[in-house]
């Protein structure tokens, strides 16, 4: 069993956006791993944050993540980070990885800079957002099968270049 197709991306890339609809498109369930953390948790993303530090939570992204590669065939959405660990780079490694590429003015323009993103709280969120690609880029296309840049297009545009690009299941990496 393997995840049809895996995405990876920075905040504000559409990962929430485009997961969903990628799964309709493909006839397929989605699924978040942000979503199974909080579930698993108890707690919101932030609050582990805030109250055991980004370790702890990397350390739960690492299970569920693993948990979710073995269990779920149908669109993966993993949070911005979870690529940063090893443990899950290598799991990747035998997945199709989208990797949803946001350029900075689109990312902070979606973003927001919201409060409820741990990593881009702070004095300068937009320096902050700035320096979080450029440490992520790099891993995100180390892991990625496809690259889709999401700026200036909407959902469904990306969604058909996504279906088009996709292996055949009988093709995709196992």
């Amino acid at each position: 069993m393997s995840p049809r197709a895996v995405i990876v991306g920075p905040p504000g890339s559409g990962k929430s956006t485009v997961g969903p609809l990628l799964a309709e498109a493909l006839g397929v369930a989605f699924r978040d791993s942000d979503d199974d953390i909080v579930a698993r948790a108890g707690r919101s993303i932030s609050d582990i944050f805030a109250e055991d530090g980004e370790p702890a939570f990397r350390a739960l992204e690492e299970e569920a993540v693993a948990t979710a590669l073995a269990e779920h065939e149908g669109v993966l959405s993993l949070g911005g980070g979870a690529p940063l660990t090893p443990g899950t780079r290598a799991r990747l490694a035998e997945h199709t990885v989208v990797f949803l590429n946001v350029g900075l003015a689109a990312g902070v323009q979606r973003t927001g800079l919201s409060s409820a993103r741990p990593l881009l709280a702070g004095v300068n969120p937009r320096a902050t957002f700035k320096k979080l690609l450029d440490e992520r880029v790099p891993v995100y296309r180390e892991v990625a099968t496809v690259e889709i840049v999401t700026d200036d297009r909407t959902p469904s545009e990306i969604v058909a270049d996504l279906v088009a690009e996709l292996p055949a299941p009988a093709e995709a990496k196992e």
